[in-house]
């Protein structure tokens, strides 16, 4: 699991894409650490120990790359546990603006988790919505997500494609595909804003009851923490 997600740090390293990459090195660094931990092998301790030293110096020097970017094109947000007043308009409306007539989502777990008990196809649905109410005029929504996994995958396409139907009566366009590497949670809009929300589209807390005040209105859900990072993406330079 560490080296796959320290390769996927280095394609978005090599991408240009900093802000991800980091936290995938982050990610990657501790899994690494983890397994340092677990073994007695000291041959295999001192190669860990070398990967993590590269890593950590290069997740430092993106760190450095993106705190000298003009603060105007990234800023960050920070939703702390049960916090309210965070719905989807209060984060994406500032950067929907007219000329939005494209959006990507990128997030593995648009799909049932029975497990966790959470309405995960329900907050997709809930942004396409905030999309078709405007004031963007788009026309086209992009889905990348991961299958279901066991007996889920056929209530999880049968969800979609009525989202899918469902937006084509208002003159929306919604294309899915399925990656089963998908690990990166980032929304785009093609006016080249980017948000990236540490916990995707799931961030709020599973509603009380199917008649408690935040069911419907997701602002007065309480929130799971998490860090929202906006970026103007047609600003990020090569390093």
């Amino acid at each position: 699991a560490g080296a796959e997600t320290l390769k996927r740090a280095v394609e978005l390293d090599a991408a240009s894409r900093f802000q991800e990459s980091l936290v995938c090195y982050q990610e990657g660094i501790d899994l690494l650490l983890q397994a340092m931990k677990a073994t007695t092998n000291e041959a295999k301790k001192h190669r860990y120990q070398q990967k993590i030293s590269e890593y950590l110096s290069r997740a430092e020097d993106i760190k450095e790359h993106i705190k000298k970017q003009d603060s105007k094109y990234h800023k960050q947000i920070r939703i702390e546990e049960n916090a309210t007043g965070f719905g989807y308009e209060k984060l994406f409306q500032e950067y929907l603006t007219e000329n939005v007539s494209e959006v990507w989502v990128e997030d593995p777990y648009i799909r049932q988790v029975h497990q966790a008990s959470r309405y995960l196809l329900y907050n997709f649905l809930r942004f396409c919505e905030m999309l078709v109410k405007g004031p963007c005029k788009v026309k086209t929504i992009h889905l990348l997500t991961s299958y279901d996994e066991g007996g889920g995958r056929s209530q999880q396409m049968t969800a979609l494609e009525e989202i899918k139907q469902s937006l084509s009566n208002y003159g929306v366009t919604l294309n899915i595909d399925f990656s089963s590497s998908i690990h990166d949670r980032e929304i785009r809009f093609n006016n080249g804003w980017m948000i990236k929300i540490g916990r995707g589209l799931d961030y709020f807390k599973k509603p009380r009851g199917l008649f408690s005040i935040g069911y419907c209105d997701f602002d007065l859900r309480p929130c799971r923490e998490t860090t929202v990072d906006v970026i103007l993406t047609k600003h990020t330079k090569k390093m």
